[in-house]
């Protein structure tokens, strides 16, 4: 948890979006707006960490587009309702990157990959990978963070991956995004 107290603002953070931002549909996708639910203290957690990291970007497989569950049409809808919820509460999304692809046909930008990772740092320059943070629920989140040398923290929301993320090695664990903002508030510089 050392690398908590080192946090500036020319951090980036890296987001997840299922499971960290909203609540997680088990064993389905969040296909429309109405079925989207912002899991508890996240517009409030966003608020905060918009004034401590200078990119926020978030980076989430939606693989249910490649299964035809839904379409890139209706994950951009919900995106951008997603984006003025947060900006009305205060916070801010500089940039969303999605995978839609199938995981077996094992696409890099399918985390755990690091397509998305280095597209956003093609994006935002000033992205410097070993001065960033991943939140994420999952052992791939985890994996993509540690394949491009960032810290990694495990919101503990998918207990079916608890043993698989914990294998990989994550920086820290914590219950949700509020949780971690609280943690970085305690440590404020």
């Amino acid at each position: 948890m050392n690398f908590i107290q080192n946090i500036n603002r020319t951090w980036t953070l890296f987001l997840d979006r299922d499971g960290v931002i909203n609540e997680r549909l088990i064993d389905d996708y969040v296909k429309y707006w109405n079925e989207f639910q912002f899991s508890e203290g996240v517009l409030e957690a966003l608020r905060i960490l918009n004034l401590r990291f200078q990119t926020i970007v978030v980076v989430t497989n939606q693989q249910g587009v490649g299964k035809g569950k839904m379409t890139i049409e209706n994950v951009g809808e919900i995106h951008k309702k997603m984006i003025a919820e947060i900006e009305k509460n205060g916070g801010r999304i500089d940039k969303i990157y999605i995978c839609p692809d199938l995981k077996h046909n094992n696409p890099k930008c399918r985390k755990p990959e690091t397509g998305m990772g280095e597209q956003a740092q093609r994006d935002f320059p000033n992205i410097d990978f070993p001065k960033s943070i991943i939140l994420g629920d999952s052992a791939s989140d985890i994996a993509f963070g540690k394949g491009l040398g960032m810290k990694t923290v495990f919101v503990k929301t998918k207990p079916e991956d608890f043993e698989k993320a914990a294998q990989i090695g994550y920086d820290m664990e914590v219950d949700s995004m509020l949780e971690f903002t609280a943690l970085l508030k305690n440590h404020e510089v």
